[in-house]
């Protein structure tokens, strides 16, 4: 992953890209009219901003319980040495939106979301068993929402 220096451009697209993402046949025409660039400066410069690992993901988030999804906060303790390998296996599932690493006895903290309780009980187990690391499921009994927008 390079750097890359971000202009006032790029700041402006990362804005528009994080809760104003036009839901048009062509997305990235209608964010340069919004910003002051063309459709092609603005895929190019989101191009680069992906490449850089600025952007990580572009997609629509949706509240999986109102579609039938469970979820649950995951904690592992993983020996120093094994925590790519680990995250690498945790992170093939396309279930898993968050993975991090914190300094703390369980230092490695996923989420997980599947179709039922029993799928994600079987990711989890799926998980413990290849890698020989038992994972905590920490499911919320109440969600609290927020919406988190990082101005640039």
């Amino acid at each position: 992953m390079s750097k890359i220096p971000l202009d006032d451009l790029d700041k402006a697209i990362l804005n528009e890209i994080q809760s104003h993402f036009p839901i048009v046949s062509r997305p990235y025409e209608e964010m340069g009219k919004r910003v002051g660039a063309s459709e092609e400066e603005v895929l190019r410069r989101v191009q680069a901003m992906g490449d850089a690992g600025v952007i990580r993901r572009i997609g629509a988030n949706f509240t999986s319980r109102k579609l039938g999804y469970t979820s649950t906060l995951c904690a592992a303790s993983v020996p120093p040495e094994q925590v790519e390998q680990f995250a690498a296996r945790v992170n093939r599932y396309p279930g898993v939106t968050h993975n991090y690493l914190r300094r703390h006895r369980f230092n490695v903290w996923f989420t997980l979301i599947a179709p039922s309780t029993a799928r994600l009980e079987e990711i989890l187990g799926e998980i413990s068993r290849e890698t020989g690391i038992e994972v905590l499921s920490l499911p919320a009994y109440e969600m609290f929402k927020i919406k988190v927008d990082f101005p640039v």
